[in-house]
């Protein structure tokens, strides 16, 4: 495995939990779907690594795919949550 793709890896791990811990809670919630979107991006990638990448690449994308797949059903419950909210009773 390449050293400039573990440390690209490691510096987005790093990068992205400062950009999600920066977001304020009250911002969270809406900023949500807007994730999915990006957890789609994720996907796709997941699987082109699972494809291509070779035995290394193929476990990684497995977990790749796991993770962007919790990340998007977990925000299509929180975001349909909310607009519950917001509906009349």
């Amino acid at each position: 495995m390449d050293v400039n793709l573990i440390t690209i890896f490691i510096l987005a791990i790093f990068v992205g939990n400062e950009i999600i811990n920066k977001v304020p809670p009250t911002l969270h919630t809406p900023l949500m779907s807007g994730s999915n979107a990006i957890s789609g991006i994720a996907i796709v990638g997941a699987l082109l690594a699972i494809r291509v990448g070779g035995e290394m690449g193929t476990y990684i994308g497995l977990a790749a795919l796991i993770c962007a797949t919790i990340n998007v059903v977990g925000g299509f419950l929180v975001t349909d949550r909310m607009l519950k909210m917001f509906k009349k009773k």
